[in-house]
């Protein structure tokens, strides 16, 4: 009985520290990634997901902070290198959770950073990928912001390309900054973002 009991707290021990170093680990990505080293930030995301084989939070993170980076005008010679690290990391997390909303809008993210990229190559080769994509994760999960506002943000986008009217997209973004304020996420490292950049744009809408 006694051997039972301390293998069961050998047991609690080492998950508690397992744990431990996850949460650790995660929080210092952050950290990195906060602090603008996103490559650092981004190497201990891998470093991470190579010991959480089950968890597709490490690889999302890998493909987020990699698809930030590409859109930014400063790292232009960089895309297709940032986005090609992105995709191997997102098809890593897709395998884990094939039907997560929030991996659906980072592969979304992935065609639409090759778009802002590449608009004339890839513009009608991506286009409908994303718009079907952002149809199946607003199917998944209605009600998570980050879907909402980025289905929004893309359809403006769109129909700013073709002088269409945004009314609707806006008023969708406007719903969107509603559910950020009722979204809980299901861990601390579950993602939050796209509040900051949904206000930006309703601003915008605003105007």
């Amino acid at each position: 009985m006694i051997r039972l009991i301390t293998m069961f707290v050998l047991l609690v021990c080492s998950t508690l520290s397992a744990q431990s170093q996850y949460e650790t680990g995660m929080q210092k990505a952050l950290g990195l990634w906060g602090e603008g080293k996103p490559t650092e930030a981004s190497a201990l995301f891998e470093r991470i997901g190579g010991a959480e084989k089950d968890n597709w939070l490490p690889p999302y993170y890998v493909a987020l902070v990699n698809t930030v980076a590409a859109f930014q005008p400063d790292n232009k010679d960089k895309v297709p290198a940032l986005l090609a690290k992105a995709q191997e990391a997102q098809d890593k997390a897709m395998m884990i959770a094939p039907d997560n909303a929030e991996l659906l809008v980072m592969q979304a993210m992935i065609h639409t950073a090759w778009i802002v990229y590449d608009p004339m190559t890839n513009g009608m080769k991506l286009s409908g990928k994303v718009n079907a994509i952002y149809a199946k994760a607003l199917a998944i999960a209605p009600e998570n912001p980050r879907v909402v506002f980025s289905k929004a943000d893309f359809e403006i986008g769109s129909a700013k390309y073709f002088g269409s009217d945004t009314t609707p997209m806006c008023a969708e973004i406007e719903r969107a900054i509603e559910l950020f304020a009722t979204f809980k996420p299901e861990t601390p490292f579950h993602p939050t973002w796209g509040l900051d950049r949904a206000t930006q744009q309703l601003e915008q809408c605003n105007k």
